[in-house]
């Protein structure tokens, strides 16, 4: 074999090795990417997901709906009701042209309550929920995946919900411009108390639905713990980047060579270009620029705090829906269950002469109510002894109570209760059952309520009560009674 043979021949290895690590690198990527997202879904059941998904986009959808059919039935009542009163006026001609009028975009927007909905795109979107771009960017993430079974009911149960809240927007704007519209006609007419209640089914509206959005705000801990994981992932963070309900509305930063992308920087300066701007005025201002530059960006965040301040106090730079003229029931959006708040309170006694040294420790529910809360529970009466060297686990009693606290003013509650005590010691139940034994108490007192800022607990309740029944018990009692109570979320 000829030198120029044995050179070709290696050159020919070589250009074939070479091949062979390059077809090995072009490979490298989506080899990665399949175990990134074979090795996610060991972590995350996707099936799983979208079925809780699902669920929770399906209870949520039924509640928009429901409200907002109850609230319409509600509104359109009250208006055919002010039109009938005009009817009599000398404007009669207006009201019945009015009332048909009105009718029928009623009964438009209950048509559209009871079709399903066509899925929101970025140009037709009101009201942006992060945490449903997200559900629905992941839902199509994992279905362009191929390696998940059918995910297409969630999807199409998420963008349901999307819809019926964009949808719950336009009945709000609606509610809006029939209000407006009522109050410059009845303002002619002398009928403006006409739409006090009006108001009022608009303003709760209104702060139901926001419940119901806020929601959202608050996932399930599967929805946290799928999202996290694919946002930890570079893959999804560009699809994201690409395909979300945010991307179509304003073109975020992606793709550097996505002509979309380029399209949207022309013209406009990056940040190393305004950087580089802010940095020669500052030097051609001298030695002193810098200091009077945060200076006045100070005194620029002062003042934008003070505004922010003054808009939070006159409602919230809400619109006019949202600063109602009466004064809300903070509990009617509330569901029942919503409305019920459970507690615990302990008290203890010194001994006497016929008891040892005892604590009653309470269990309540209570019912919410537009200022105050009222409920019933029970007690156990615990026995510790008569002294520190003379312990003795017992049971001294047991009790039965009634309350209710109303809201004075601040922190300050109004108590007041009846409760039935069994004040003796017992082994047995069958004891409980000799109703001549049991003593009544009759409370009234203050309470200071102590919000508390935990994962469970709401406030902290303190008690100072006066028992105005004790002087006709026997044995005699105690009459001022102290509590200390905890109520649970």
């Amino acid at each position: 074999m000829s030198i120029s043979g044995s050179i070709d021949q290696n050159l020919n290895l070589l250009q074939k090795a070479q091949i062979l690590i390059l077809a090995l690198l072009l490979g490298l990527c989506p080899l990665s990417a399949q175990s990134k997202i074979d090795s996610l879904f060991g972590k995350l059941d996707p099936q799983k997901w979208a079925a809780a998904v699902s669920k929770n986009s399906s209870r949520l959808e039924d509640k928009i709906i429901s409200k907002s059919e109850k609230t319409l039935r509600k509104l359109q009542r009250q208006e055919e009701k002010t039109y009938k009163k005009m009817l009599n006026t000398k404007d009669s001609l207006l009201a019945k042209e009015s009332l048909e009028l009105v009718r029928a975009q009623y009964a438009g927007l209950n048509e559209k309550l009871r079709t399903s909905p066509n899925s929101v795109s970025a140009s037709n979107i009101k009201e942006y929920i992060p945490h449903l771009d997200s559900v629905q960017s992941a839902l199509n993430f994992l279905g362009q995946s191929g390696l998940t079974g059918n995910i297409s009911p969630a999807l199409s149960k998420i963008q349901s919900l999307n819809a019926r809240i964009q949808q719950a927007g336009d009945i709000r704007q609606f509610i809006k411009e029939r209000k407006q519209e009522l109050k410059r006609q009845l303002e002619n007419l002398g009928l403006v108390k006409q739409l006090k209640q009006f108001n009022k089914e608009a303003y709760y509206y209104s702060q139901q639905i926001r419940e119901y959005t806020a929601i959202l705000k608050d996932p399930k801990k599967i929805e946290k713990k799928a999202i996290s994981l694919l946002a930890k992932t570079k893959i999804f963070q560009d699809f994201m980047r690409k395909n979300s309900i945010l991307a179509s509305m304003f073109r975020i930063q992606g793709d550097p060579n996505d002509p979309a992308y380029q399209a949207s920087l022309a013209g406009l300066q990056t940040r190393a270009q305004v950087n580089n701007l802010i940095q020669q005025q500052l030097s051609a201002g001298g030695p002193n620029a810098i200091q009077q530059f945060q200076q006045n960006m100070q005194q620029a965040q002062s003042q934008l705090n003070q505004l922010k301040d003054k808009v939070l106090k006159s409602g919230g730079g809400a619109s006019d829906e949202d600063m109602p003229d009466f004064k809300p029931n903070t509990q009617k959006t509330k569901t029942f269950f919503e409305r019920l708040e459970f507690g615990t309170n302990i008290q203890s006694q010194r001994a006497t002469n016929y008891f040892p040294v005892t604590s009653d420790i309470g269990l309540s529910i209570g019912y919410k109510l537009k200022n105050g809360v009222i409920g019933v529970g029970a007690s156990y009466k615990l026995g510790w002894g008569r002294s520190w060297n003379n312990i003795n686990i017992s049971s001294q009693g047991v009790g039965l109570r009634s309350y209710l606290d109303w809201k004075i003013k601040g922190s300050l509650w109004i108590t007041g209760g009846y409760e039935q005590n069994y004040k003796s010691a017992f082994s047995g139940f069958n004891q409980l059952r000799n109703y001549s034994a049991w003593q009544q108490s009759g409370l009234l007192g203050i309470s200071k309520s102590m919000p508390k800022k935990s994962k469970f607990l709401t406030r902290t309740k303190i008690q100072l009560l006066w028992d105005f029944l004790s002087y006709q018990a026997f044995p005699k009692t105690q009459p001022v009674i102290f509590r200390i109570g905890y109520c649970f979320k």
